[in-house]
């Protein structure tokens, strides 16, 4: 929680304790060595990308979040927002709905969602488990083929959903060059060297067509070392 972690990392920080915010981070960073993240903002907006790309014609769309508070997940849900809102009502949000890390949440808010706007065209899902829960609604509601999912991350689990068609688009980090970095810049600190102060990182948009060239190959996550 960027809020509820501000004052806590504070007082470490206070301390003498090196703090590097990988991933995830708070709303006055200051006292970090060092941030490590992905641009989770441009993250959205390169959901919206997708969405576009499958669904050309426009139309309805739904984004899936986690809860408020998190700033990773709050940036993608806030890319993607703005991505359509930006569109000039090529594409309509119907609402930014939060599953708190349940498939299950996810999956009632769809089938709510789809039985208010039957035409509902894509849904974005901003981690695994609200991905799951939307495809599992989508399911109940007998709309599968009928409605795209983009979902965040690209670990096994997601791939395989993107090649089962339960997904039709993943947008892949670099959580490995994420953690490498978090460890160079936490001995620097450490080291007494000098740390740099924002890493950033990029994505790849990963579909079916290109799960299995090189290009989705490469930005599929790592599961053992």
């Amino acid at each position: 929680d960027k809020v509820a972690m501000q004052k806590p990392l504070e007082a470490a920080a206070k301390k003498g304790i090196k703090i590097i915010l990988v991933d995830t981070t708070v709303n006055k960073p200051s006292f970090a060595v060092s941030e490590i993240s992905s641009n989770n903002l441009k993250g959205g907006q390169q959901a919206f990308k997708a969405v576009a790309e499958l669904v050309p014609g426009g139309g309805k769309v739904l984004g899936i979040g986690v809860k408020p508070g998190i700033s990773t997940t709050d940036a993608r849900d806030k890319g993607f927002q703005d991505s359509v809102a930006a569109s000039g009502g090529k594409y309509v949000s119907v609402g930014q709905e939060y599953s708190q890390n349940e498939p299950a949440i996810a999956a009632q808010i769809t089938t709510a969602a789809i039985a208010k706007n039957p035409d509902l065209k894509a849904i974005f899902a901003s981690n695994l488990f609200a991905a799951e829960g939307a495809a599992t609604g989508i399911k109940q509601a007998g709309k599968e083929g009928q409605i795209v999912v983009i979902a965040f991350d690209a670990g096994p689990d997601q791939v395989k959903a993107l090649k089962a068609g339960t997904v039709q688009a993943l947008i892949a980090q670099q959580p490995y060059q994420i953690g490498v970095a978090g460890v160079q810049q936490a001995m620097k600190a450490i080291n007494g060297q000098k740390t740099t102060k924002k890493i950033t990182t990029s994505f790849t948009i990963i579909t079916k067509a290109n799960v299995d060239t090189p290009l989705g190959k490469a930005a599929q996550y790592r599961s053992t070392c």
